[in-house]
């Protein structure tokens, strides 16, 4: 684990919320791929897009590390319902300081298990 891959999956989070689009982007490969299970996209400009229209705010909470994989339990609620919040999970693929890679996953339990991570790979921050 490294602090590194830490503070960019948090800064991207930042970017996200803030929809400071243009830090997001510079957060991110150029190839980066975008999942989620309603779909899948590749690409700077598939971010872009998924920035400008998702409307919505991710609060980071549990994180857990591996060898580049971030896992992080969220709590996510649209901008025109932000009473309406629920918990989510993303798993982020972070390659020198960039996010090459994000995939939303349901719930924490099908990150993990998707990731091979688990809570031996918790980290306090």
């Amino acid at each position: 684990m490294t602090t590194s891959e830490i503070a960019t999956v948090l800064a991207w989070h930042d970017a996200v919320n803030d929809s400071d689009i243009d830090t997001l982007l510079e957060l991110s490969s150029d190839d980066i791929e975008l999942a989620s299970p309603t779909g899948a996209s590749q690409g700077l400009a598939a971010l872009r897009e998924w920035a400008s229209t998702a409307g919505i705010r991710l609060t980071p909470g549990r994180m857990f590390v591996h060898h580049g994989i971030v896992v992080v339990e969220e709590k996510m609620s649209q901008q025109s319902d932000p009473a309406g919040v629920s918990t989510v999970a993303s798993a982020f693929r972070v390659v020198e300081d960039q996010v090459t890679a994000v995939y939303r996953h349901p719930d924490l339990a099908s990150a993990l298990a998707a990731t091979d991570l688990s809570e031996d790979d918790l980290v306090e921050i």
